[in-house]
């Protein structure tokens, strides 16, 4: 897949236009660390993703995590667990 993808933000800011190949790489190494922590802190979010790619990545990967958190908040796929701070992020509850 090529091309590039328009982030959502959930704040209803606009969005950032990115490549797709790096969107769908740190996308899904946020979801697999969802589905295996369950919960993690944002700040240690970045951390992750970068412990958790296989390969080297071209770009800030704090600065790519933090636009694609947004974006699958904006989506729904993940939330901010209410009432924590520093911020937790979780795989969204289905309602």
């Amino acid at each position: 897949m090529s091309g590039r993808v328009l982030t959502l933000h959930p704040a209803g800011k606009q969005g950032v236009n990115i490549e797709r190949s790096k969107y769908d790489l740190i996308r899904q190494a946020i979801l697999d660390i969802m589905h295996q922590r369950g919960e993690i802190s944002f700040g240690d979010l970045a951390a992750a993703v970068a412990a958790h790619l296989s390969q080297p990545f071209d770009g800030s990967i704090g600065w790519y995590t933090t636009t694609v958190k947004l974006d699958l908040e904006a989506r729904g796929l993940i939330e901010r667990v209410p009432g924590r701070s520093p911020q937790v992020i979780r795989l969204a509850q289905a309602s």
